[in-house]
């Protein structure tokens, strides 16, 4: 047919079989290789998780210069050169802080704000030197230490008084007979722990040593103070530094004074011997917990004892060295002329170790000579478990008061411990420790000591002299908190008075009393919390 077109027919080259043959053998190469690198991957990842080589453990990080450091320190300001690391630590592999200064703790050039800690403190060098070297590692300037007993005993003495920005002052006549003449006997705020024995009387010792150390204090151009026992330890938590400098640093300028809540120390064994460096576990005051899983714990955390804490659960304060500064007591900072700011902290605390060892139980009892008797005790101590104790360690044989020791004071539960660790109830502190042990390590306290007792038998009364030269120096200091300028005038407070003085546990204005150690909040007030 003219015009017309024809298609020529569809040649087919290669079948449909054929077509996928090509795709078939590329996804069989690609399986194979796949399930060859597969066991090469995990096992290449493997080796990378269990490298120790350049990678950085968030908990612990090592260094080029070989130094520890814990979480959120900074880098770059911590620890010290190499070469002054090997002077001074040789190839030991210890924890470097901002403040250890090739661990000669000069802090005169750049020590700022100036911090001092004062203490009454009958302890031995075991406790006390572990305590000072501390406390100057995370920032600490000054020290003004009230001796007595053992820490008066001439080498202890004279190896404290060999450490710089350290004043011991011995507890002499003539130091009494001044601060009779303070002029707390005529203010009502400690009248009512007035003649009294035992802890009362420590109590108001502490407070008459408190009032002096401020005018030393002073006189040092310090700028915050602290009071602290022997056997408590300053934890500056939220600071990047582990610095209660910069801690410090930070408070608002309208802040007076600062509270730390107090952690207790949660012994595991009935056989440490040095709780600084044996003790990590902790029980978090009820300031730092919830009010639901504070009182929720409550019975579990308490264990059988009279309270939540076997001792006092108020803190510690510090407060700005300024005019008409006065203490509150032993655990807090007041003045003359207005009623002080205070803040309180949510994050560092005071760990305080009580009861560590089990001769406390003894030691405790030998300073007090009260009948152990229930309606004695109440008159001697201000919280329930020190009575407690001290009638244990002064009617049971040896063995009972060992049995009544872990009862209430070991933690031997581990499974108990476990879920109030997970309950934020307990927690693990480990820096005191690390800290001390590094020191302990490198030869602070033993070269100290060697040092002293070498030069001790040549010198055999230059302690006894220097101490009455600080005692006499702190003396001078004193005279200008004298009550009203009274001279030699005895205090007018009279036994009428103290029977009449009204008890702070159910007084409204705390402000009008010195403020004691209190227990933490029991079950019987738990609808004043929730």
């Amino acid at each position: 047919m003219a015009g017309s077109y024809s298609y020529p027919p569809i040649k087919h080259s290669q079948s449909s079989s054929s077509l996928s043959q090509p795709s078939h053998n590329i996804f069989t190469s690609r399986l194979l290789l796949f399930l060859t690198l597969l066991p090469l991957s995990l096992a290449a990842f493997a080796l990378v998780l269990q490298w120790h080589g350049e990678f950085v453990d968030p908990a612990i990080r090592v260094s080029a210069f070989n130094r520890f450091e814990f979480p959120g320190m900074d880098s770059s300001t911590s620890g010290t050169t190499r070469a002054s690391c090997v002077d001074v630590l040789g190839a030991s592999r210890t924890v470097t802080f901002p403040y250890f200064r090739d661990w000669r703790f000069d802090y005169e050039s750049d020590g700022t704000p100036k911090i001092c800690i004062t203490s009454s403190t009958s302890a031995g060098l075991e406790q006390i030197l572990p305590w000072i070297y501390y406390h100057k590692v995370i920032g600490v300037t000054d020290f003004f230490l009230f001796v007595e007993g053992k820490a008066a005993s001439p080498l202890v003495s004279k190896v404290l008084e060999s450490i710089p920005k350290v004043k011991v002052i011995h507890r002499t006549k003539e130091l009494e007979e001044q601060q009779a003449k303070s002029r707390a006997w005529n203010e009502t705020w400690l009248s009512i722990f007035f003649y009294k024995p035992c802890n009362y009387e420590l109590f108001v010792k502490q407070s008459l040593n408190m009032e002096m150390a401020i005018v030393m204090a002073q006189e040092a151009h310090m700028e915050w103070i602290i009071h602290l026992d022997t056997d408590e330890l300053i934890y500056p938590a939220g600071t990047s530094e582990y610095s209660l400098r910069q801690l410090v640093t930070d408070i608002p300028e309208d802040i007076d004074t600062v509270v730390f809540p107090n952690y207790e120390s949660s012994v595991e064994r009935d056989d440490i011997q040095e709780p600084f460096s044996e003790v990590s576990m902790f029980k978090k005051n009820f300031d730092h917990l919830t009010k639901e899983t504070y009182f929720a714990n409550y019975k579990e955390s308490s264990r059988g004892n009279p309270n939540y804490f076997l001792t006092y659960a108020n803190g510690k304060s510090a407060a700005r060295v300024q005019k008409h500064l006065r203490p509150h007591g032993a655990h807090r900072w007041h003045n003359y002329m207005k009623t002080p700011k205070e803040l309180k902290l949510d994050e560092a605390a005071v760990l305080h170790y009580t009861y560590t060892k089990f001769s406390d139980l003894t030691s405790r009892r030998d300073r007090c000579r009260c009948k152990p008797t229930k309606e004695v005790v109440e008159r001697c101590f201000m919280l329930d478990f020190d009575r407690a104790a001290y009638i244990i360690a002064s009617t049971v044989s040896q063995e009972e008061m060992l049995n009544w020791y872990r009862e209430h004071v070991v933690w031997t539960d581990k499974d108990l411990n476990m879920k109030l660790m997970k309950k934020g109830i307990l927690t693990r502190i480990y820096a005191p420790m690390v800290i001390i042990q590094g020191l302990k390590e490198v030869g602070v306290f033993s070269s100290l000591i060697s040092s002293v007792q070498k030069g001790l038998s040549k010198d055999k009364f230059s302690s006894s002299n220097e101490a009455a030269n600080n005692s006499s120096n702190a003396i001078d200091a004193m005279s200008g908190v004298s009550s009203r300028k009274i001279g030699k005038k005895q205090p007018r407070m009279t036994f009428r008075n103290v029977l009449q003085a009204t008890d702070i546990s159910t007084d409204k204005d705390t402000n009008l009393w010195a403020m004691p150690p209190l227990a933490a909040p029991t079950m019987e007030k738990i609808d004043s919390y929730i």
